[in-house]
Order: C-alpha cells, then sequence, then structure tokens
C-alpha cells in the first residue's frame, strides 16, 4: 500500500481518481482547499499557491507518489492572468515540494485544449485522431497553463532522471457518474442535450471520459510508472465519441478544417487516442454513454 497524496481531491475528477486508488489499496491524502463529506480519503484543507506552506504538509504527509490535479479546470472562468498564474503556481509548488521530500511517482493532469481546437481564427488538425505527438497551438490562457506545466515535467525530467518517476495525462472531457442520470455537466448542460444538440459537443470535438475511467487510468499509471519512459504524456479518452451520428460527418458539418482529417474516422471513433495508454499501461476506458446514459427522460438512447 502506498501513501498517496491527490491535490484537488475535493473536485469532479478528484474525488473519483481518490475512490479508485482507494479501491486499489493506497492510502490516499486528498489536499485541497475545502473538504467535502463522503470522501473516501484522509483530507486536508490546504491552500497549494502557498509554497513554503505545501512543502511543510509534504514533510510532515511524507507520500510516496503525488496525483496533481488542483487547478482552476475551466477555461475563460476566471480573468485570463489569474487562471495562469494559479494553475502555472498550483504545478510549480507541487513538483518542487515533491522533489524536495523526495516523492517517487509525480502523476500531473494537463489537457487536451493544448492542441488548440476552438481557436478563433481558425483550427486544422494535422491528423486524426490526435495523439500526443500532435503539434501544440494553445490560444487561451488555460490551455497555455498546461502546456507551461507539461514543460515543468520536462524540466524536472531531464533535472533529475530516473530517480523520480514523471507522468503527464490528459483527460478528455469528463462526465461523473451523477451526470449519467441528468446532473448538469461541467458546461451546464446535461449529457442527454449533449447528444441531442452535436454543437454542444463539437466545442470539444465530441471527446469525453468517464471519471471512473480516469481514476482508473491514475492507478494504472502508478502501477506500471517505473516501467514507462519517464515524463511520457498520455491521452486518456473514451473508446468512442459523445455523438449519436457519425463522428466524421458531424466534424465537417460543426468544426470547419477539420473535413479533411475526418475523412480517417470510422462512424463511432474517439477524436483523441488512448492507444499509448494502451500499450505501455494495458489501460482502456471501460465505460460509454452507450452503456451509462440513464434515460431520465423516458426516451430511448441511440445505441448505434
Amino acid at each position: 500500500m502506498s501513501r498517496i497524496i491527490v491535490t484537488g481531491g475535493s473536485g469532479r475528477l478528484g474525488a473519483n481518481v481518490v475512490a479508485s486508488l482507494v479501491a486499489a489499496g493506497h492510502h490516499v491524502v486528498s489536499v485541497d482547499r475545502t473538504a467535502v463529506n463522503g470522501l473516501l480519503a484522509e483530507q486536508i484543507e490546504h491552500d497549494l499557491l502557498d509554497a513554503e506552506a505545501t512543502l511543510r504538509l509534504f514533510e510532515r504527509v511524507k507520500p510516496e507518489a503525488v496525483v496533481h490535479l488542483a487547478a482552476i479546470s475551466v477555461p475563460f472562468s476566471a480573468p485570463e492572468r489569474e487562471i495562469f498564474e494559479t494553475n502555472t503556481t498550483l504545478a510549480l509548488n507541487v513538483l518542487d515540494a515533491s522533489v524536495a521530500t523526495g516523492v517517487h511517482k509525480v502523476l500531473v493532469a494537463s489537457s487536451p485544449t493544448v492542441i488548440g481546437y476552438g481557436a478563433p481564427q481558425g483550427w486544422e488538425p494535422q491528423y486524426l485522431p490526435i495523439d500526443e505527438e500532435h503539434p501544440l497551438a494553445p490560444w487561451h490562457s488555460y490551455s497555455l497553463s498546461k502546456q507551461v506545466v507539461e514543460e515543468a515535467v520536462a524540466m524536472n525530467v531531464r533535472a533529475h532522471g530516473d530517480g523520480i518517476r514523471f507522468g503527464i495525462f490528459r483527460p478528455c472531457y469528463v462526465i461523473a457518474p451523477e451526470e449519467w442520470a441528468g446532473a448538469p455537466t461541467q458546461q451546464g448542460h446535461s449529457v442527454r442535450e449533449r447528444l441531442d444538440d452535436p454543437a454542444l459537443s463539437a466545442v470539444a470535438l465530441f471527446n469525453y471520459l468517464d471519471a471512473r475511467d480516469a481514476g482508473d487510468f491514475v492507478a494504472a499509471w502508478l502501477a506500471g510508472a517505473d516501467r514507462v519512459p519517464n515524463g511520457t504524456c498520455f491521452f486518456v479518452s473514451a473508446a468512442d465519441s459523445l455523438a449519436t451520428g457519425p463522428v466524421d460527418e458531424l466534424l465537417a458539418t460543426h468544426v470547419p478544417g477539420t473535413e479533411r482529417a475526418a475523412v480517417g474516422l470510422s462512424a463511432s471513433s474517439p477524436v483523441f487516442s488512448s492507444a499509448r495508454a494502451e500499450r505501455l499501461l494495458g489501460w482502456t476506458a471501460k465505460r460509454s454513454w452507450r452503456t451509462e446514459l440513464v434515460d431520465v427522460e423516458g426516451m430511448e438512447v441511440a445505441r448505434g
């Protein structure tokens, strides 16, 4: 059993990561600004923006591994400078404290938005599905902060070698278990609404990920981190797209610039490839909207 700090453990993604790690037999310490009821972890209320206090906390807890999720997680939900400064400072403080206290494994959350889709001046993917080798083109502070965080991880790999195992993951649009039953998603719409109106999912390229599958990925990375190249980045996505119609046609209709690349996709393909996670860690998503969506209004759910 490992002692693991999960930053942002009170959040939508964090709570499910905590649950997966506890189920895998780990002792989890959630570090967040606020505690929540029912979280299956020891909880510490703490402001990670305070570098000295964060170092003292790590010295006290003595984690063997750290999963860094804490961030302003929604683009444009705060002033651009605040998002950038908050997210980069949080990550740097956690990385510095991890290195200083001898943490063995550090996994940091990034975002698919680093690819640059949705840019007001237009965006065209070089190919689809998108994998970890695709060029980055952030166009707002949230995506830029995530690119900087990825570079900070790479810097630490170069500085410290294999004495500490680092990893990066880019979870796709996270859907929590309660959202399958009708609770609003991160953008305020229900999953059913996102399926019924392709324009709502098009802004995220129809990508999504069940939060429990995200938690299972984290557990898989912790179990396999010593076997994969240090600092490896992973896309983590459901095995299909959040769309009832052919995703290649929906992309061509709703996302200008994708028409050429979309030809290579099958009707239900994910736009982001998780092949690296499957190849190196043996992880694949177990859940999809076809298996999880609760039809609360008695409407028939498309299964094709």
